[in-house]
């Protein structure tokens, strides 16, 4: 049996669809992605279809016949439960299985996720088609890894207010409070009248006539989470079960809030993610000069970032399961890729730590919905442009050798899913966005050229150089005890601590359990538009707050390092702990970032705009997202090339090799 290339300790994969092509086409197929160096291939997430044409009448022979063909080739193969994607017959027989928006509208058949996660009746169905699936295919040689479904949440089916929700939520609520008398106190219900006498009478928090009770609102946020991690782990169950051995995943999206991935990944051994660097920086905010600059090339931080979000919620493990290889089909206009970029996304995903890179998908489709999202190869089979730089990454990786672990990174960045819940249940704001402040933060550590690892409300901190914690109204206790237990450099950012689990703001007033810890209190806040900024002197310079700024009072023997014109603190230090009492603008927050990470003791060095850095096992990789070509040599001296030159052109990667620890 011919043998796949091997790439040491990682892979590439490619994402194929034996069901939208001949038969006759499957082998030919095979053999080109062995010899192109590909080695994994995931199949099977969209077919629930053609593998039950009818209810209870199972056709597995031609997925048989696919899994023996790639097999045939050496390939390894993941195989995609298909229950993102349920049959016509299906929804017809329950149609109540089918997600209900928040205007009471049911969401229908006829593209995909047509279903909600909270209905009993569909989840068997799940377990039933999955249960068949893992009885026929569990041991077969080709499988290495299962994946659940496809893209959890995707077109915002994770809130569904479904007649199953609400009685759903009503139990759940049961659960969690005990007694009504509890839930209306922890709600605060005595307020405009809202008191429940029963759980019976609560509804799920739509069509109210003005803004819903907060808590209401963010306990129905917890409640769906807790939805799709029940739902994903009625599937994990049973591939345990009846796969043994074999890696179960699931892929994530790109800056997508609505559940708690980290529950999730409690049931599931490798986070995979769907990376889309030019969709994603289209839909993602930000002014038009840096979409502009960066329009064929991605923004520098915005894969970085998730793939260290994805390797901390995965315990160490990430893939990409989709990688984006030329326009897609879904954003509100779809450039192509600059050339080069197919394999720099590659490559910058193995320094992140990935252990494999797959691309979407193996050959463009001429039907249905993404018929202008690009492959590795034309419809009519001919190579398109990043089959060759596939082809080029894997000949990159062969020639590295073993990349081995990703570098230890001594700086953290906590991100937590309940915090954007709370700030996009009261964002007391319109232009404040937890994403885009956590953002700011990691841009602002990257151009420092320092490793992140990007790590949930749950992690131990205690051991870091450098602490950042964006806002995150409720801090749970455990986080705030690890914060107080670190000898590293916290800072921390506004409106932390600012409400208790129930959405209460603390007796003791924010930022509530990390008062001690910082010193200060906060007495009042307030939002403004752009134009509303509140000038602030920092390090004898001149910047702003600019979306929010709160009024502190600091206790005896807190440090004001930063002032507002008006004479109210805007930065301040108690011990190694910072608070920032507003939202900066990227001169202030870098100038705060580069302060602290010195104060740390750590080696920072600022990198030109799209040059961007990361270490893993003996090498240093360096990749250059423009706007222009940059001599790489002064940030990085000392070092021998293994891959490029001290001149990174757009599009270009280098990979040194260096002794130098990583982040000093």
């Amino acid at each position: 049996m011919p043998q796949a290339q091997s790439l040491t300790d990682v892979s590439i994969g490619v994402c194929y669809y034996p069901e939208h092509w001949p038969e006759a086409m499957w082998p030919e197929d095979a053999r080109r992605m062995r010899e192109a160096g590909i080695s994994r291939v995931r199949i099977g997430e969209f077919a629930w279809s053609r593998l039950e044409p009818e209810p209870g009448t199972y056709d597995f022979d031609w997925l048989s016949r696919a899994l023996d063909t790639l097999h045939g080739e050496g390939l390894q193969v993941v195989l995609g439960t298909p229950t993102a994607t349920p049959p016509k017959w299906l929804v017809d027989s329950m149609p109540d299985m089918l997600p209900v928006d928040r205007h009471g509208r049911p969401r229908g058949f006829a593209s995909r996720r047509h279903y909600c996660f909270s209905h009993a009746g569909y989840r068997r169905e799940c377990a039933r088609i999955v249960k068949a699936l893992a009885e026929t295919f569990g041991q077969h040689p080709a499988i290495v890894a299962w994946q659940t479904d496809n893209e959890y949440g995707c077109h915002d089916t994770v809130l569904s207010y479904s007649d199953e929700a609400r009685l759903g939520f009503r139990h759940w609520l049961r659960d969690r409070y005990g007694s009504v008398a509890a839930l209306n106190d922890a709600w605060g219900n005595v307020f405009w009248s809202m008191e429940y006498r029963s759980f019976d009478e609560i509804d799920l928090p739509s069509g109210t006539v003005t803004e819903a009770n907060p808590a209401h609102r963010a306990d129905f946020h917890r409640y769906s989470s807790d939805q799709v991690a029940a739902f994903n782990r009625v599937q994990v169950e049973i591939i345990r079960a009846l796969s043994p051995g074999r890696d179960i995943l699931h892929n994530f999206m790109t800056f997508f809030l609505d559940f708690d991935h980290y529950e999730v990944m409690k049931d599931l051994d490798i986070a995979t993610w769907d990376s889309y660097p030019l969709g994603s920086l289209d839909v993602f905010p930000g002014d038009a000069a840096h979409k502009t600059a960066f329009m064929r090339t991605g923004d520098p931080d915005l894969q970085a970032f998730h793939h260290d979000l994805y390797r901390g919620a995965g315990r160490g493990r990430f893939w990409v399961m989709e990688q984006q290889p030329g326009p897609v089909n879904w954003a509100h206009y779809n450039v192509d890729a600059q050339p080069g970029l197919v394999r720099l996304w590659g490559l910058e995903g193995f320094a992140h730590g990935a252990e494999t890179i797959s691309y979407f998908r193996w050959r463009q489709a001429p039907f249905a919905q993404e018929q202008f999202h690009a492959g590795l190869n034309l419809p009519d089979g001919e190579p398109d442009r990043a089959f060759h730089e596939v082809k080029q990454l894997s000949q990159d990786l062969a020639s590295l050798g073993p990349l081995g672990a990703s570098a230890s990174a001594r700086v953290a960045l906590v991100f937590s899913y309940e915090a954007a819940w709370f700030l996009r249940v009261q964002p007391q704001g319109r232009s404040f966005s937890y994403v885009e402040q956590v953002f700011a933060m990691y841009r602002s550590l990257r151009r420092l050229g320092l490793d992140v690892d990007v790590v949930g409300p749950d992690a131990e901190v205690s051991g870091y150089a450098l602490v950042l914690v964006p806002s995150m109204p409720h801090v749970p206790e455990r986080l705030a005890a690890s914060l107080a237990a670190c000898k590293g450099t916290l800072l921390i950012a506004a409106r932390s601590g600012s409400r208790t689990a129930s959405h209460r703001i603390p007796d003791n007033l924010a930022p509530g359990i990390l008062s001690g810890l910082l010193g200060v209190k906060v007495t009042r806040a307030e939002s403004f538009r752009p134009h509303g900024a509140v000038p602030v002197r920092y390090d004898n310079e001149n910047y702003s707050f600019d979306r929010w700024r709160e009024f502190v009072v600091p206790e005896a023997g807190v440090e004001v390092l930063a002032e507002t014109e008006d004479g109210h603190p805007a930065f301040t230090r108690k011990g190694r702990a910072h608070y920032l009492a507003g939202w900066p603008d990227d001169a202030f927050l870098n100038g705060v970032v580069e302060r602290l990470a010195r104060e740390a003791g750590l080696a920072t060095g600022e990198l030109p705009a799209g040059l961007r850095s990361r270490r893993r096992g003996p090498y240093r990789f360096v990749f250059n997202y423009g706007p222009a070509a940059a001599d790489i040599s002064p940030y990085f001296p000392a070092s021998e090339f293994v891959l490029g030159q001290p001149r990174l052109e757009v599009g270009g990667v280098a990979v040194l090799h260096t002794d130098v620890p990583a982040n000093g």
